[in-house]
């Protein structure tokens, strides 16, 4: 399983991203793989929903959409979790050296 995955639907490019979340980091960083996953550091602490929001509002920066475009599929609860980031419009280098050419 890749960790990446770049979606053509209809015209549109979205990106699939399966993510491991180390909240409480000392900064915020996509670290690299995890495993079968993206892992990602975030300063926000894993309270009351605080460190979903920090993570889609980081991703939506580094892909420079809105936080609205970012969504989480799955995971909301744990550590492990899927996202969909529609229509990118920067694709993060950490991100793009794990994309494989046949997804492009």
């Amino acid at each position: 399983m890749n960790p990446v995955s770049y979606i053509n639907d209809e015209q549109q490019g979205d990106l699939l991203l399966f993510v491991y979340v180390q909240p409480k980091a000392s900064r915020d960083q996509i670290v690299g793989l995890h495993g079968n996953e993206l892992k990602i550091a975030i300063t926000a602490p894993p309270i009351d929903g605080k460190a979903n929001a920090y993570l889609s509002k980081h991703l939506a920066k580094a892909c420079k959409v809105p936080k609205s475009q970012v969504h989480i599929i799955k995971g909301e609860q744990g550590r492990h979790k899927q996202i969909r980031i529609c229509q990118p419009q920067v694709i993060p280098p950490e991100i793009a050296a794990l994309l494989s050419p046949l997804s492009l």
